[in-house]
């Protein structure tokens, strides 16, 4: 079996260092120092001022629609995780939808100013598959407009733009460190901002609002994490580099691989610190798709269709966004992580390509 995805997991031997301290403090969650110690290594890494560190990427875009008292309409993208349009709904807001720029599968910032109303109050972006929205652009509108901005980097980690971390745009930016992402905790998130006004009400928001123990400032929630994520965190950064590297070389084995196959790939070629998270590939139509995926499954090849169906199509949401819509039909995912070896790679390529030519001339790999 060959996953589609699987975590980076580093020696034990260097986890186990962090938990015999962790055994000896009996300081086990609530703001411990192996938190606040991977909150200072990730501001250096990342060269950003202000950063929380919180239980999931999930509670991190609640609690950053929370910090913005956000009302109304919230303009964003189709073409996300559901946890982007489901964290708005889950705070009392409506999603409006706007269609992508199928370069890139982000958010079509010249599409967004016709989605906005009276009750709108921000827009929530994600950068899909760690390629940078326009955020000159977004935050043009978003200014005209007096609007906030949110933007959703689960996928984004290291990536930067005008030689700065995509975490330092918006009003708030927010991130993932589920297990597989490039960069992970086991479970954890973060939510980033320029603003310490904001950091400190974010701060309150994520642990019950308290304010010392027995004063409270606004109503919170169990937004932290624990030593022992934290821990995990501290061990792998370290590993990030040869990580970064790893899954550059693999992707670029996959295009070699792939080069005789009418598929396209969202552009990322000129993307500053890209990280390789994820290996999209666009068929020209769902047939195409479904067939290859049929053939990779029947292998014990795990592939995944990253992001189907589009948000618009919930039974909570609506909107027509045909650019999304049409998109979400053809993208797969393919393998990628750490350990995948050039064997395993081949292995793919050979499945795929044989079933580009059992479909070679039919209808299915006309675009629908």
């Amino acid at each position: 079996m060959i996953p589609v995805t699987k975590p980076f997991l580093p020696p034990k031997s260097e986890y186990q260092v962090y938990l015999d301290g962790i055994w000896e403090r009996n300081w086990q969650t609530n703001n411990g120092p192996l938190v606040n110690k991977l909150e200072q290594s990730l501001k250096g890494y990342l060269g950003m001022e202000h950063l929380l560190y919180t239980g999931n990427g999930t509670i991190a875009i609640q609690i950053a629609i929370k910090a913005l008292e956000l009302k109304g309409e919230i303009i964003t993208t189709p073409f996300s995780y559901v946890a982007t349009t489901s964290s708005i709904v889950w705070e009392g807001c409506k999603p409006v939808f706007v269609d992508i720029d199928p370069s890139t599968c982000n958010i079509d910032p010249q599409k967004i100013e016709a989605a906005i109303t009276p009750h709108t109050s921000a827009i929530l972006a994600t950068h899909v598959y760690g390629i940078p929205c326009d955020v000159e652009a977004i935050d043009r509108i978003a200014t005209k407009h007096n609007l906030k901005v949110i933007y959703d980097g689960a996928h984004a980690f290291g990536v930067r733009v005008n030689g700065k971390s995509i975490f330092s745009y918006g009003d708030i930016s927010t991130t993932s460190f589920h297990a597989t992402k490039v960069f992970h905790t086991i479970e954890g998130g973060g939510v980033f901002t320029s603003q310490p006004e904001l950091l400190q009400k974010m701060a309150f928001l994520r642990n019950f609002g308290h304010d010392g123990p027995e004063r409270f400032n606004g109503v919170g929630i169990n937004g932290k994490n624990s030593e022992f994520h934290a821990a995990m965190g501290l061990t792998n950064l370290p590993h990030l580099p040869a990580i970064l590297q790893k899954r550059r070389e693999q992707s670029e084995f996959y295009k070699s691989l792939l080069s005789s196959l009418p598929i396209t790939y969202p552009a990322t070629s000129q993307i500053e610190g890209y990280n390789y998270c994820y290996f999209p590939i666009i068929f020209r139509s769902e047939s195409a798709l479904l067939q290859s995926k049929s053939a990779l499954e029947d292998q014990n090849i795990g592939c995944r269709r990253y992001f189907y169906p589009g948000l618009n199509t919930l039974d909570y949401t609506g909107g027509a966004c045909p650019v999304s819509d049409e998109i979400s039909t053809r993208v797969l995912c393919l393998p990628l992580y750490h350990s995948l070896t050039k064997e395993e790679q081949e292995r793919v390529g050979e499945v795929l390509v044989l079933a580009y030519e059992s479909i070679k001339g039919k209808d299915v790999l006309k675009k629908t």
